[in-house]
């Protein structure tokens, strides 16, 4: 790092990937603000700097215990370890290390006490919310949401006439021949665990998933104007069921609350809607399928004059990126559920989706909204680029 480097990120104050100590002597704190960095986007950790952005200044002495510190700390405090990378920058009022601590990619990383830190602005917390652990294994591919068991469920909540359908189509063969146990059977196909059935069991073939997941639904609604704010709507629903209960519901919801035209058609016809059956599709089973089941909220749906907007909860998984879906790039959040998902909606899981939304609609936006962690789709109506009233 170059000296005026340096001091330009020294004036620019600390931030969440920048932070200041006049000095450190316990491997204990340096371990925590290691960790932090690391379960974080990475950072560079100042030494020699002061709160307010003046120079503490470091000795020869300083640096050659400092980057012992560091290696030990690194090493022996933080889990997994870590390689950070030091150098020792002299400036006219003593000496400054420059710590640098990349994102790590075998998160969580944990202080050898077992806290989880991450950067909150310019400082750090412990993470001690479950779904926030969740979602962090979850990124480590240590934990699928999907494959969480669904307390108190069992195979008595399955829609035996919807998974036998089911099973004769994936397997070809009747449900009422297999040789062993319907507990068994469903364990096999990574639906069940311990007698109960997983999230993506439940969501898939349960009677009532929202018994028990009772916030796994769509919100939808149409509002007469432009704002969401608005207290006047002109069709609300709760969409609840199964997976495919919802997609069809939800679907129907929204051909219902758009414009239809005639074109060529007959005068009885409904005629095709102004924004393609297709891209509905692939967006609502994009939202059901690739969301975020860690976060207890809902998928919203939303109708406005001149646009719709799909809400799912989570932001993009890992390091995906909109410029990268449009790509046809993915990161399968949950991989059960994907694997099923062909064959009870329309999806193909090749990541193809967005790019067949796209060709038959490029009027869509996409919005990875990592700080409200919401991922949203905004599809302006045809009506009102045609500047139809």
């Amino acid at each position: 790092m170059e000296t005026q480097e340096l001091l330009s990120i020294i004036a620019n104050g600390e931030d969440s990937r920048h932070q200041f100590k006049a000095d450190l002597t316990n491997a204990n704190a340096v371990a925590a603000e290691m960790v932090a960095f690391s379960n974080s986007k990475g950072g560079i950790l100042l030494i020699g700097v002061n709160d307010d952005g003046s120079i503490a200044g470091l000795d020869a002495g300083d640096m050659r215990r400092l980057n012992q510190l560091i290696s030990n700390a690194a090493s022996q405090s933080v889990r997994p370890p870590i390689n950070p990378i030091t150098e020792n920058i002299a400036l006219p009022d003593g000496m400054v290390m420059v710590v640098t601590i990349d994102q790590g990619i075998s998160k969580p990383y944990m202080d050898n006490q077992g806290f989880i830190w991450v950067k909150n602005s310019g400082d750090k917390r412990k993470v001690t919310v479950r779904e926030e652990l969740q979602r962090m294994y979850q990124e480590a591919a240590l934990v699928h949401a999907d494959e969480i068991p669904v307390q108190g469920t069992s195979v008595a909540d399955v829609d035996m006439d919807f998974f036998a359908s089911f099973f004769e189509k994936f397997v070809g063969e009747p449900l009422v021949e297999q040789a062993i146990s319907l507990p068994q059977l469903m364990e096999n196909m990574n639906l069940m665990r311990s007698g109960q059935l997983n999230l993506c069991g439940a969501l898939l073939f349960s009677q009532r998933p929202q018994l028990r997941l009772p916030v796994f639904i769509v919100k939808a609604v149409a509002f007469p104007g432009e704002d969401i704010a608005d207290t006047i709507y002109s069709d609300s629903q709760d969409i609840l069921g199964k997976l495919s209960d919802i997609f069809q519901k939800t679907l129907s919801f929204v051909l219902g609350n758009i414009h239809h035209q005639q074109r060529e058609q007959g005068v009885n016809s409904l005629g095709e809607p102004e924004i393609p059956r297709i891209v509905l599709e692939e967006l609502i089973a994009n939202a059901l399928i690739h969301r975020d089941y860690f976060v207890s909220a809902p998928v919203k749906v939303l109708v406005f004059s001149n646009r719709m907007e799909i809400i799912s909860p989570g932001h993009l998984p890992n390091n995906l990126t909109v410029e990268n879906i449009k790509l046809g790039n993915s990161n399968v959040r949950n991989p059960i559920l994907a694997s099923f998902a062909p064959r009870v909606l329309p999806y193909r899981g090749l990541g193809s989706g967005i790019l067949r939304a796209l060709k038959a609609y490029p009027d869509i936006e996409f919005i990875d909204d990592r700080d409200g962690n919401v991922f949203k789709a905004v599809i302006l109506r045809k009506a009102i680029l045609r500047g139809v009233k």
